[in-house]
């Protein structure tokens, strides 16, 4: 085996060995993520989600009932 060949084998040790380290990371830091999004994220989402739906129907019934009293306001009963 040449020095070349020896210095290439070296090198193509370290990278693959780099690469493998960081394949490794990155497995580990998705798999925290994950967990983070679904014990935190999701849950607090859907709990904030809820409460909007629950002030837009409150705020939508105003409306409805706003709109209900100006068309009461414009044909009050017995006006032709």
């Amino acid at each position: 085996m040449t020095e070349f060949d020896r210095k290439v084998d070296d090198d193509s040790t370290r990278i693959n060995r780099s690469v493998a380290n960081i394949a490794a990371t990155l497995e580990k830091e998705t798999a925290e993520m994950v967990k983070y999004m679904n014990d935190q994220v999701v849950p607090s989402v859907r709990t904030n989600s809820s409460k909007a739906l629950r002030v837009a129907a409150g705020k939508l019934s105003e409306f409805a009932e706003f709109l209900e009293a100006q068309s009461k306001k414009e044909n009050p009963p017995g006006k032709p």
